[in-house]
């Protein structure tokens, strides 16, 4: 997500800020979706990132761990349908996210260095019951009250979803943790 579209968490960009707190690297780490050849909880460790017009180099990190490089594929909204999922990957994005180009973006700004690795938490051959783009808010959040309202409209639908992308970001969130965890930056 472009830091340009005012959705972007604050977080990284906060610490960029301060020219005294001596940062060398930034990093972009969390879930996004994968191809049809991955599966829940593979981690991807970008090789660039592309926003649709502009592409950021990614630092490597060393890791003894299973994982596939490639490129990630930043963008301002959720991918809710098969369809766009194929359409992004099919464009030779190996993972799918919202993030990481605004991130990459500031990075390029401040001169440091930059990591982005990504967990699947969703997978390309899916199609998201719930309308998680009508609950993101502008600071790039999703307001949690207006995807429960929503799986209220269609509980037997939209509830099981909701509770087995959660699961899949539990085990997803433990597997990134070791990969981080192992990996020399």
């Amino acid at each position: 997500m472009s830091s340009s579209n005012g959705r972007c968490r604050t977080f990284f960009f906060e610490v960029a800020q301060s020219a005294q707190c001596g940062v060398e690297h930034m990093m972009a780490i969390g879930t996004g979706g994968g191809p049809p050849d991955l599966d829940v909880a593979d981690i991807v460790s970008a090789t660039s990132v592309k926003d649709g017009t502009r592409s950021f180099p990614v630092l490597q990190p060393d890791s003894g761990r299973v994982h596939r490089q490639g490129v990630v594929i930043s963008i301002d909204h959720v991918a809710q349908t098969a369809e766009e999922k194929r359409f992004l990957h099919a464009g030779g994005g190996l993972a799918v996210e919202m993030e990481a180009a605004g991130v990459a973006e500031r990075a390029a700004a401040r001169g440091v260095g930059f990591y982005c690795v990504r967990v699947v938490s969703d997978l390309a051959s899916e199609d998201m019951a719930n309308d998680f783009n009508a609950a993101l808010r502008d600071d790039g959040h999703f307001a949690t009250m207006n995807i429960l309202k929503g799986t209220l409209r269609k509980p037997l639908v939209r509830l099981p979803e909701l509770l087995r992308l959660r699961n899949r970001c539990a085990r997803a969130a433990r597997v990134l943790g070791e990969f981080i965890a192992d990996c020399r930056f």
